[in-house]
């Protein structure tokens, strides 16, 4: 089995006999529709339908639990307070140390599949605390091929719609359940098919450069690069600026290194044809 640990996640613990409706109400996620042994990702949006916070989530006997980044655990917890007014619903940091992720023939005791990972054909469970000592590199190169990101490294929270990283493609976006928190917005969004900004394979004949670095088709800006790995890379673009620059055949650009810009084969999404009057 392949394995790495993940020491900078982190976990909470959201109990008590209103939990599951207190959470279907408030995040992207069908937390009622979610079956025992399944992570999904998911996400806590501003009224304005922009990710407020990112996580996976999975339930734990009568709760539920939720991975972030050790950085959001705590700000994110005090969010969710905030929300609970009345809700028979306890808050509780988790002590595990980190995650552990495994992927490939095996199955872990314990662990959680993954459904993301499952939508881009990689096999991966999550269990909590360090199960090994394999560094995360591994992980971030398949992370990178299954087209997963993470906010802070390919993109800003409170910057991002949740079409932006292919929440309504891999699992954590909802158009079937009730009102949550900026609904309203990311429902407007799919109905007139307006997400123009999506995630998308970046590979290169040579290392690329940093994550920030701007990627470019006739000087203008069409993304950023996010998570890198050696020659292949994650970014957030606007398809129908690469999809003009590839009609026409102007070369993209990370920094000064030509690169290959691929939308992933998993989502079913492909660039739009050459468009006029593109919307800056």
């Amino acid at each position: 089995m392949t394995k790495a640990y993940l020491p900078t996640r982190s976990l909470l613990r959201i109990s008590g006999k209103d939990a599951q409706d207190f959470l279907h109400s408030l995040i992207t996620t069908d937390v009622e529709g979610l079956p025992e042994n399944e992570a999904r990702p998911g996400a806590l949006l501003t009224p304005q339908g922009k990710i407020l916070f990112d996580f996976i989530i999975w339930r734990d006997g009568e709760g539920f639990v939720i991975e972030t980044d050790a950085g959001q655990r705590d700000t994110l917890m005090k969010r969710l307070m905030m929300y609970k007014l009345r809700a028979a619903v306890d808050l509780a940091a988790l002590p595990d140390n980190g995650v552990t992720v495994f992927w490939g023939d095996e199955a872990d005791q314990g662990a959680v599949v993954d459904s993301a990972f499952v939508k881009a054909g990689i096999s991966l469970s999550r269990a909590p605390g360090q199960h090994a000592d394999d560094p995360a590199a591994a992980y971030q190169a398949l992370r990178i091929a299954a087209a997963l990101v993470v906010s802070g490294e390919d993109y800003a929270l409170q910057d991002a719609f949740p079409h932006d990283i292919l929440l309504d493609k891999n699992g954590g976006l909802s158009f079937r359940k009730g009102c949550y928190v900026g609904q309203e917005v990311v429902s407007r969004m799919q109905h007139r098919g307006t997400a123009r900004r999506r995630v998308a394979h970046v590979t290169a004949e040579v290392a690329l450069p940093a994550t920030g670095t701007e990627i470019t088709a006739n000087g203008k800006p069409v993304g950023t690069l996010g998570s890198v790995s050696d020659k292949s890379a994650l970014a957030i673009v606007r398809i129908d600026r690469v999809g003009d620059a590839v009609s026409n055949g102007v070369p993209l650009l990370a920094g000064d290194v030509p690169v290959t810009i691929e939308l992933p084969a998993w989502t079913g999404l492909t660039f739009p044809a050459e468009t006029e009057g593109a919307e800056p």
